[in-house]
């Protein structure tokens, strides 16, 4: 049992290497945000290592380490790698042509059909587009689509 011991003494630098390894690992494998945080602790032990701190007291600041950060910063870390941006690629259908599916006049939204997909829409002149018709996409607001006549 002691020589077990003075061999992981000698060589405790490697042995933080190696749970360091072995956490990135799993947190790779998993993505669960959790095992990241001991290999970054298991890392700062490395250079903890060479100095003449017992091992007890490594394990103790590893372990406090690496919770402090798995509580404080993992949050953090977790909502800013959900802000996913919905892509809409609306700008893709202005100066496309449109078919109109209802009427649409200067007072009364009607809606249109364009690229297989229906949106609401409406004319910023005094016109009148019939079902049927055909038009552009001038602009897009929130969900209506401002289309011209052709």
């Amino acid at each position: 049992m002691d020589s077990i011991i003075s061999v992981l003494a000698d060589n405790l630098p490697w042995v933080w290497v190696g749970i360091t390894i072995i956490c990135v690992l799993i947190e790779s494998l998993t993505l669960s945000l959790t095992t990241i945080w001991f290999g970054i602790s298991a890392f700062v032990m490395v250079f903890l290592a060479f100095t003449p701190l017992p091992f007890p007291a490594q394990l103790f600041i590893f372990v406090a380490l690496a919770l402090v950060l798995l509580i404080f910063t993992r949050p953090v870390v977790k909502q800013k790698l959900n802000q996913k941006k919905i892509a809409t690629n609306y700008e893709r259908i202005i100066g496309q042509i449109a078919v109109v599916t209802k009427k649409i006049t200067a007072l009364d939204k009607g809606s249109v059909k364009i690229n297989g997909m229906e949106w609401t829409a409406a004319v910023k002149e005094d016109i009148t587009l019939e079902e049927g018709s055909k038009c552009i996409v001038e602009e897009i607001a929130g969900v209506t689509a401002y289309v011209k006549q052709i």
